[in-house]
């Protein structure tokens, strides 16, 4: 069956992951950088997670609304066998890999850096994304292909004509508050292997399905009324940083999170569903940079740390060294090793092929 292509869903995922190895750039340069395993810099730049503490609530969830509506498209065209032996290569092989194989080098990178003794200690580490992705799938593969078998029923007509108003999408917010109820986190942003960032991107996961099988009703919602939820969330987040130095009750942070994500997907909307041979290439580069960034960034960190500049410069140093070092990696190694591609998330296609579909403008992000 024929979809609709969407663009801006593959834009808005790749902005994600650039707006990820920021973030962890940024880490460095904070005073408690060591406590969660980072290098950390003996000079600080506290100012610089000011903007952070504004896209820590909402990059990792957008991130998985964006990983349910893949899964949408992937359903169009495949089984649940089909869909489970393909989602097996490309999320838990290299979840997998990467726990034996990825995560290690930047621990040996940290523990050369402090002159720790050399071990090899296997871990999640920023890989734990992609094994809730594929718990996801398989808790919910069962309700979304009945979805998918009742299309047209009224559930669905429903869900669409509910999504029509600006109050449909806000009220989703409510399972978020009585997530952030029930589990109380210490801290909202802490997603990593806790059961918060579990149940909060299950949520994710599960709604972003939905948007896309409500049709396009809730994007032309999310379009015409993108800077109430962007209004909304700054108030939400001046509230937060002023009155709560930027901590606030989860219940108000889920609210913001996803009203910046709305308006987020109606800005998306709007400028950038439209075919590009840049996002082509960034769409496929996305993943495999994904996976490796972090020990490329703590190399960059080991190298440029100890040199004699300004303190910004040093970020602006890191953020290039770390952007230019993943391009080479994946454009002259990890596209081109065919044996390799699998381990990164890419489909084991010749080099011949692979250059084809640059050239395509029909690279889903499934």
């Amino acid at each position: 069956m024929k979809t609709e292509r969407r663009y801006d869903i593959d834009w808005l995922r790749v902005i994600a992951i650039g707006l990820l190895l920021i973030y962890h750039i940024a880490i460095v340069f904070q005073p408690w950088a060591m406590f969660i395993g980072f290098i950390r810099s003996d000079e600080f730049l506290e100012g610089l997670w000011k903007p952070m503490t504004m896209l820590n609530v909402w990059r990792i969830p957008l991130l998985f609304y964006v990983s349910g509506m893949g899964l949408y498209f992937a359903m169009r065209k495949r089984n649940w066998k089909q869909l489970l032996l393909e989602r097996t290569k490309r999320i838990l092989l290299p979840f997998v890999f990467g726990f034996v194989a990825i995560t290690t080098l930047h621990m040996y990178i940290f523990q050369t850096y402090y002159d720790i003794p050399l071990g090899y200690y296997p871990h999640v580490g920023h890989l734990w994304f992609l094994g809730n992705i594929f718990a996801y799938v398989l808790l919910l593969l069962p309700l979304f292909f009945y979805l998918k078998k009742n299309e047209n029923g009224r559930f669905k007509n429903g869900l669409s004509k509910f999504m029509s108003n600006p109050i449909g999408p806000l009220s989703i917010s409510l399972f978020f508050v009585f997530e952030a109820l029930l589990v109380k986190p210490p801290l909202f942003a802490l997603y990593a292997e806790t059961w918060h960032g579990f149940f909060l991107g299950l949520l994710a996961f599960f709604f972003g399905f939905l948007f896309m099988y409500s049709g396009k009703t809730f994007w032309q919602t999310v379009l015409k009324w993108r800077y109430l939820y962007l209004g909304i969330a700054t108030v939400l987040y001046g509230i937060r940083y002023f009155e709560f130095a930027t901590e606030a009750p989860g219940y108000l942070t889920a609210i913001e999170a996803n009203c910046w994500i709305f308006g987020v997907f109606g800005l998306g909307y709007k400028y950038l569903n439209r075919p590009s041979k840049i996002l082509s290439y960034l769409s496929q580069a996305a993943y495999p940079v994904y996976i490796i960034h972090m020990f490329v960034l703590y190399i960059g960190a080991m190298l440029i740390l100890p040199l004699e500049m300004p303190t910004v410069l040093k970020f602006i140093a890191i953020t290039a060294f770390t952007g230019i070092v993943c391009y080479l990696l994946y454009e002259f190694v990890l596209r081109r090793v065919v044996f390799l591609r699998p381990f990164f998330g890419l489909k084991w296609t010749s080099k011949k092929i692979e250059r084809s579909k640059l050239h395509s403008p029909d690279i889903n992000l499934e």
